[in-house]
């Protein structure tokens, strides 16, 4: 299915592709201020869960990022005009922000519990945070993995537009859900209403396990689905009108 390029499409892949642009072009450094930091991190800041959005961590990310906006949001803006679908978008990312620290924060005070359990001060665990290294005395009581991902939490920013764009395959496999979508690792064409749940589940398979490939934010994209089907399903229960 080609697209035209409709107007809040286009406007956000040129504010996407300008940020990048700058970050590996030029050599500013938007992560410490747009990317979206954990809450205890100093260099956090509530609009990171808008500003994130904008900010990719390479060629391949805001490729297909913006690849997938594009082919699967121009026909949801065409049916729904351009402020619904930005209300939307926006709607999704946030979401997709603050589920992800949700369940961060979640996963975090589990380890900040054990190692107060264990005898450690508030001081203490604190500088396990600033500096990475701990008295291997406690490993009997937690694991290197569980402080390894406590450190990463803590320090690691999410970026992209990923959870956003979660939120829009969702609505897209609601309105359109026998078009055929495949995978560039498996090339074989499936019915959006079995392809974007599995892509779902594997998300959530990965992101409650150890399998993970890479740094992906799992629950950003779930958080995204979630709030995605969510406003999809009103709208379509509703007769939604366009906002023009």
């Amino acid at each position: 299915m080609m697209n035209r390029m409709t107007d809040a499409i286009k406007h956000l892949i040129i504010i996407n592709v300008v940020v990048f642009a700058a970050t590996f072009v030029l050599k500013m450094n938007f992560t410490d201020s747009l990317a979206l930091y954990f809450p205890e991190n100093e260099n956090f800041g509530f609009w990171q869960f808008l500003t994130h959005m904008f900010v990719h961590g390479g060629v391949m990310h805001i490729v297909f990022n913006m690849y997938a906006l594009w082919a699967f949001g121009s026909p949801l803006e065409q049916i729904w005009g351009r402020n619904k679908f930005l209300f939307f978008y926006f709607s999704a990312g946030l979401g997709a922000g603050l589920i992800y620290t949700a369940v961060n924060y979640f996963q975090f005070n589990g380890v900040y519990e054990q190692l107060i359990n264990i005898g450690l001060s508030g001081t203490e665990i604190q500088q396990i945070l600033d500096t990475g290294t701990f008295n291997d005395q406690i490993l009997s009581s937690i694991t290197n993995e569980q402080l390894s991902e406590f450190y990463a939490t803590y320090h690691t920013p999410a970026v992209g537009a990923s959870g956003a764009v979660y939120g829009v395959l969702v609505a897209f496999g609601m309105m359109y859900p026998n078009a055929k979508l495949a995978l560039i690792f498996f090339p074989v064409p499936i019915a959006a209403k079995y392809f974007i749940p599995v892509m779902i589940l594997g998300d959530l398979f990965f992101g409650m396990t150890k399998y993970s490939v890479g740094n992906v934010a799992h629950f950003a994209h779930i958080g995204g689905a979630i709030i995605g089907f969510i406003i999809a399903y009103y709208w379509k229960k509703n007769q939604f009108k366009r906002w023009n």
